[in-house]
């Protein structure tokens, strides 16, 4: 079970990174500028993180990881979605460098038993590296445990089983700075309402360690910095619909609370369900804000519509930063426990040029159209 403590860690080390933001007196452009040079969350078991930039292979480190032959599998909790596709197209570009063979890449659809059972049938096929995001800590542990006791080096995205400790039970856990993504949304949302209206919260209602981390600094962040606004209603989604639940959700909001300007939903996915319930609703006049660029929002923020703006994990550069640390685990190289990589608050004015950040790549053409 994760506890506030492990969601957060060390309170003194989070009041930390908040300090280094500037005072919300200044405004959330400042506080937005300053999160893309500061992370704010911690590791699953309250590790201070370190930046991907220091995680690095040398040549004869490559050459070395090449003669090895060695096999990976990626065990993915959900892959519909944008940022899961550019995680594995990261993992993929960085093994291929290493020379390891990519032998399976899996989808759990949001099921642990359907995680469990990818586990299995991948164990049979003795990889030396598996790269994994657990649906469920609790549920999955076994099945992860099982991988650990048969020496395969296990590298974690975001999430980790319940029981495992860096360093002995898995190389390290990589993630975005869903906290300060978190935050980033919120200063998103004022300034969006000028601090003042009413707005309602999506929630990814799961044992999830880092969806938890994103709903918490978003409410955190508007309760304390923003007075004038008002969570009038929070609804948790489960899945795996999330885009149904979240219209559905979004749609008993509007309907219970006429007067809501605005609402969060945790993650893209769910922001278009929230966006269906507005139109719905002949809402257009509703502010959306939420987190991962994907390019259904990147469609309707390039039009001026309703998702205002959303804070972007770097999904390629995380699958890249995971594949690096299996080679430090090929090679017995000590690796941080928690590696993160920093919030990118994006709006209509910085989308193409974030796009590229996030993916690695230029904006598609249907996004590129709507900017015009």
């Amino acid at each position: 079970m994760i506890t506030r403590r492990s969601l957060l860690g060390s309170a003194g080390a989070l009041a930390l990174a908040l300090s280094a933001l500037p005072a919300i007196a200044d405004g959330p452009a400042a506080a937005l500028a300053a999160l893309q040079d500061t992370v704010l969350s911690l590791g699953p078991n309250g590790e201070a993180p370190a930046p991907a930039s220091d995680i690095v292979l040398t040549d004869a480190e490559l050459a070395q990881i090449r003669e090895m032959g060695a096999t990976a599998a990626i065990v993915m909790h959900y892959g519909g979605n944008d940022w899961s596709r550019a995680q594995i197209a990261g993992l993929r570009a960085q093994f291929a460098e290493m020379g390891v063979e990519v032998i399976a890449v899996t989808d759990a659809g949001f099921r642990a038993e359907k995680q469990v059972a990818d586990l299995e049938t991948i164990m049979a096929q003795s990889p030396d590296i598996i790269v994994s995001i657990p649906t469920d800590p609790v549920a999955t542990a076994s099945a992860y445990r099982a991988a650990a006791d048969a020496g395969v080096h296990l590298v974690f995205m975001d999430n980790v089983p319940a029981g495992f400790g860096a360093g002995q039970d898995y190389i390290a856990s990589v993630s975005a700075d869903n906290y300060g993504n978190g935050v980033a949304s919120a200063h998103l949302m004022a300034q969006a309402l000028d601090g003042e209206g009413q707005i309602g919260i999506v929630y990814h209602a799961a044992d999830f360690f880092v969806t938890r981390q994103r709903f918490d600094a978003f409410k955190a962040t508007i309760e304390a910095d923003y007075p004038g606004i008002s969570i009038v209603a929070q609804q948790g989604i489960g899945g795996p619909d999330f885009s149904g639940d979240a219209d559905r959700a979004a749609g008993a909001m509007l309907t219970a609370n006429a007067g809501i300007d605005g609402i969060w939903a945790v993650w893209d996915v769910p922001a278009e369900g929230v966006l269906a319930a507005a139109r719905a609703a002949g809402r257009s006049d509703l502010v959306i804000t939420t987190i991962d660029l994907g390019e259904n929002v990147a469609i309707n923020m390039a039009q001026g519509g309703m998702i205002y703006g959303l804070g972007a994990q770097r999904p390629f550069d995380q699958g890249v930063t995971e594949a690096l640390l299996a080679g430090y685990g090929l090679l017995g190289k000590e690796a941080p426990a928690f590696v993160a990589l920093p919030a990118l608050p994006v709006t209509r004015d910085n989308l193409l040029d974030a796009w590229q950040t996030v993916y690695s790549a230029p904006a598609t053409d249907n996004i590129v159209n709507s900017m015009n």
